[in-house]
């Protein structure tokens, strides 16, 4: 597939996101699944949950951070993730003359296995490389239907009718492009990707409960020994680990959003030691929960971003 895409279309794509995202660094679209971004200055790496997701940045460019892999990406190239990992992202070019703007479009492994089914799609050769994310060049395939789907928030009307079908024709675009191996590996019912995606939605359903591997394992139907190679290969985590990564979000939701204290909160998603809670809530943030929930309170209330 070609780099190559016609030079009116991305000035245009610029036009339709500065338009939307002015005065506001996120904005959930209408169309439920799209999301647009407009960052005007670089940013150190910043703690993220990573969706199931193609991530376009039409202005500036952007990297994710997933274990000791770094994936760059600029308006040549676009970012595909196929499973709900922790990760960081960093804005590497921005300014306010020209900010790093882009969407995040939500994948939907239902669709990809429809679209499998009604395509009669048959499996790729080749096998998925390790991980759940890869960056991909740009091509007139993606980012036209894209543009589409942008365009239709100019036609309000139209989004209920119209959006699910730019974005089924989205889904199919990837499932015909090099990105096929990682789509079919999450999507493919049996196979391992699809076994650690349900071992995933387990641990986001039960993230306050004790856990036990032999369990999950059970579950999910893989040997203990499988479910930690596979799952770390494709998370860069064990199991408990990202247990625990959950869990430390989630607190820190609670403690943002719901004014909760950090004891409380600590017990809320499952921890028995305060301390132990803001030990690992201090290594994943950065600082202790008191003075981080400060922090982002400032930034919401229009401080200085960090």
């Amino acid at each position: 597939m070609s780099a190559k895409y016609p030079s009116a279309l991305h000035p245009q794509m610029i036009d339709t996101i500065g338009k939307w995202t002015s005065g506001k660094e996120d904005w959930p679209t209408p169309i439920g699944n799209l999301m647009l971004f407009r960052r005007e200055s670089p940013t150190r790496p910043c703690v993220c949950q990573v969706e199931p997701s193609l991530v376009l940045v039409v202005q500036g460019a952007k990297q994710l951070l997933v274990g000791d892999h770094a994936y760059a990406y600029d308006p040549d190239h676009f970012l595909i993730n196929s499973l709900d990992v922790p990760a960081s992202t960093q804005v590497l070019d921005a300014s306010t003359e020209k900010p790093c703007l882009g969407l995040v479009l939500k994948l939907d492994l239902r669709v990809v296995t429809e679209v499998i089914a009604q395509g009669g799609l048959q499996p790729p050769r080749q096998r998925a490389s390790e991980g759940c994310s890869a960056i991909a060049p740009m091509s007139v395939d993606v980012l036209e239907p894209l543009n589409r789907l942008l365009s239709l928030l100019d036609d309000s009307p139209a989004i209920p009718v119209l959006a699910p079908l730019i974005e089924l024709e989205i889904h199919y675009r990837l499932l015909m492009s090099n990105h096929a191996p990682r789509l079919w590996q999450i999507a493919s019912v049996g196979s391992q990707g699809q076994r650690i995606a349900r071992a995933i939605d387990w641990l986001r359903a039960n993230y306050s409960k004790p856990l036990h591997i032999d369990e999950l394992a059970l579950h999910v139907q893989m040997s203990t020994s499988n479910l930690h190679h596979h799952f770390r290969q494709m998370t860069t985590m064990s199991p408990l680990q990202y247990q625990k990564w959950l869990r430390l979000h989630e607190a820190r939701h609670l403690m943002l959003n719901q004014r909760m204290d950090a004891a409380s909160a600590a017990f809320q998603v499952g921890y028995e030691s305060p301390s132990q809670f803001s030990r690992e809530y201090g290594r994943l943030f950065g600082a202790p929960p008191k003075r981080d929930v400060g922090q982002l309170r400032i930034q919401a209330s229009g401080g200085a971003r960090g």
